[in-house]
C-alpha cells in the first residue's frame, strides 16, 4: 500500500516558461521599437516638410540698434557714518554708437556726478532690497543730464558691493 501510494503521488508535470520568455523577448522589442517610431519622427512626429516648412514661417530678426558699452572706472566711495563702511560700485554707460566718442570724452564729469550722488545716499537706503532699482534709476537720470538727452540709453550696473 505505501508502494501505491507513492506511485500515485507521482512528481506533477511542470509547466513550460517558453511562453514567459517569449512574451518577455517581444514585450521588450515591441516596446523598444515603439520607443524608437516616436523618438525619431516616424510615427506622431512632423516629417521633413512641416520642418522646413516653419523655418520657412519663422519671423525674421531684426538686427541689434547701434550701440555701444563705455565702461565707468571704479569706484570706491566712503559710506557715511562711524563704521567705515565702503561701497564698491563699478557700471558701464550704455551709448548710441555715433554718440561713443562723445561721451567717453565727458568720463570725468560723469564720475563725479556718480561719486556726489553715491556719498550722499544714506546707508539705510543702499542695504534696501530694491536699492539697486532705484539707485541705477537715479544714477541714469543724473547721467543723462550731464552728457545730454540721447546719448546714453542705460546704465549697467556690474559691481555693487559694500563693505
Amino acid at each position: 500500500m505505501a508502494e501505491e501510494n507513492a506511485e500515485g503521488e507521482a512528481a506533477p508535470e511542470k509547466k513550460s516558461k517558453l511562453p514567459l520568455i517569449l512574451g518577455v523577448v517581444l514585450m521588450l522589442g515591441l516596446g523598444g521599437g515603439g520607443f524608437f517610431a516616436v523618438y525619431s519622427g516616424m510615427i506622431l512626429g512632423q516629417g521633413e516638410d512641416a520642418a522646413h516648412a516653419e523655418a520657412e514661417d519663422a519671423v525674421p530678426v531684426e538686427p541689434l540698434p547701434d550701440i555701444a558699452f563705455v565702461p565707468l572706472e571704479p569706484l570706491v566711495v566712503a559710506l557715511g557714518g562711524n563704521g567705515g563702511r565702503h561701497l564698491r560700485f563699478n557700471a558701464q554707460l550704455e551709448v548710441a554708437g555715433p554718440h561713443e566718442a562723445e561721451v567717453a570724452r565727458i568720463l570725468p564729469r560723469v564720475l563725479d556726478v556718480i561719486n556726489g550722488y553715491l556719498q550722499a545716499v544714506d546707508v539705510d537706503e543702499l542695504e534696501a532690497r530694491n536699492a539697486l532699482i532705484k539707485l541705477r534709476a537715479q544714477l541714469l537720470r543724473r547721467v543723462q543730464i550731464v552728457t545730454g538727452e540721447g546719448r546714453v540709453r542705460d546704465l549697467l550696473v556690474t559691481e555693487f558691493v559694500i563693505n
